[in-house]
């Protein structure tokens, strides 16, 4: 994931959309009711009921877990020992007190920035495919995945370099000009070499052993943020509040500023799922996925362990039934997983203007919308910001789900699950049944109502 996406769209092209104040009106809106969730009305339903503890694993750029709005909300790794150099738990993770970052070594060293994975394949089958005719090919498949990367590639480049001369002469704004020097110097150059740091294989799934235990790393903005979301401490007028209030949020700092491995999706969500997480945010997604097979069968793993994964739809305005967005949108992922909710993003706005402009949508792929504009969260340093995209709508889900597994515990993530598309608020204003499978906007309130009855049903 090209973590630059939130969107603003300048020049043809996205840039972060950062604002350092909430935008009046707005805070918490997400919570509320009317285009929100409903969460503050679930919660006075749930007045004097107990709740457990329920773990999220964020799996992301990384969290800053010493924010004051997250104190509590961390997950600790019970069976390990803070500093002590040895993998007590023997998990294969020297001291993961907190989680793990597969995006490191073992000196501490972090890797930030990351090619696109299209620039991955083309700099990996360029020598074997250039000049190629593909009639002589006997199995065309891998060089039209390769033709199509090398396309796409030059087309963005062609297409900055335009902006070679304002950057020069300082014509843009900091943020601008460090999404073109992103995109020229490591996200779209077939020479930069992104896992050199880290010293693995990526293309072997059986070399484990790398990584490190800082699960901040050097830019936590977008994993702290959806960690907010998800688990802020509720009511202490600090920031927006968490949607879940009882939940510890485990970093698995997996997303680099350009496209994450598949390889480290995979160690990832096996990760979380040995180190008991129930809920799995997954606020990220790429257009190739060269070891699809690989990621699918750490999906799997998940879903039969009941861990249920939360994907966000993605930030490209198309549909995902039609163009994929890796790891989740296909249309036999719907049958094939039992705990995997797709998430596109919604706004506060009413009629039309309900679906972000933004958001990825699939009448068969993406299940439920959530609140996805102007999301006033933390980030890193104690900070607060507005972000948007599926990024935020996705934690909105897992957010929504660990809090009713926390005061439902004998209902499984699946029953959660269904509970969420069934009380999904389906508006009479405007239809968007061909956005999502559902066609509604997470609805808290009716979730709660929804969960009581089944539990009574149960008993």
């Amino acid at each position: 994931m090209n973590t630059a996406k939130y969107l603003l769209i300048v020049f043809g092209f996205s840039i972060p959309q950062l604002f350092a104040q909430a935008i009046p009106g707005t805070l918490n809106w997400y919570n509320g009711d009317g285009q929100g969730m409903y969460t503050d009305q679930a919660y006075k339903m749930l007045k004097n009921k107990k709740s457990q503890t329920v773990v999220v694993a964020v799996i992301d750029s990384g969290v800053d877990i010493e924010h004051e709005d997250l104190q509590g909300k961390i997950w600790v790794n019970p069976k390990e020992i803070p500093g002590n150099k040895i993998d007590d738990d023997k998990n294969g993770y020297v001291d993961d007190v907190h989680g793990w970052n597969f995006l490191g070594n073992a000196n501490g060293e972090n890797q930030e920035n990351a090619r696109l994975e299209k620039t991955r394949i083309y700099a990996k089958l360029k020598d074997k495919y250039d000049g190629v005719d593909p009639a002589t090919l006997f199995d065309d498949t891998e060089y039209f995945m390769y033709a199509n990367a090398k396309a796409e590639v030059e087309g963005e480049l062609e297409n900055l370099a335009q902006y070679k001369e304002g950057l020069a002469n300082g014509q843009f704004d900091a943020d601008t000009k460090k999404y073109i020097e992103d995109q020229l110097n490591y996200n779209l150059n077939i020479y930069y070499d992104d896992r050199s740091l880290i010293g693995d294989n990526p293309d072997d799934f059986t070399d484990t052993h790398y990584g490190n235990n800082d699960v901040e790393g050097p830019e936590a903005l977008h994993g702290t943020h959806v960690s907010g979301i998800i688990a802020a401490i509720r009511g202490n007028g600090k920031g927006g509040d968490g949607v879940a209030d009882n939940v510890k949020i485990m970093s698995v700092r997996t997303v680099p500023n350009g496209d994450e491995q598949d390889k480290d999706v995979a160690l990832a969500i096996r990760y979380a799922v040995d180190n008991g997480a129930q809920v799995i945010n997954m606020s990220f997604g790429k257009d190739y996925s060269p070891h699809q097979n690989e990621v699918y069968q750490a999906m799997l793993y998940a879903d039969t362990n009941g861990v249920l994964m939360i994907h966000a739809a993605g930030n490209d305005a198309k549909d995902v039934d039609v163009e994929p967005n890796y790891p989740s949108s296909h249309i036999e992922l719907q049958a094939a997983f039992s705990n995997l909710l797709t998430i596109g993003a919604s706004t506060r706005m009413k009629g039309e203007a309900m679906v972000a402009e933004f958001s990825n949508y699939g009448a068969e792929t993406v299940d439920v919308f959530a609140p996805g504009l102007e999301i006033y969260n933390t980030v890193p340093q104690s900070a607060y910001m507005n972000l948007q995209g599926t990024s935020m709508a996705a934690p909105m889900v897992a957010g929504a789900a660990a809090m009713l597994k926390s005061y439902f515990p004998s209902l499984s993530m699946w029953e959660i699950k269904t509970i969420l598309l069934e009380t999904a608020t389906v508006y009479t204003d405007f239809d968007f049944s061909f956005k999502s499978v559902t066609g509604g906007i997470v609805n808290l309130k009716s979730a709660v109502k929804a969960c009581e009855k089944a539990v009574k049903s149960k008993n």
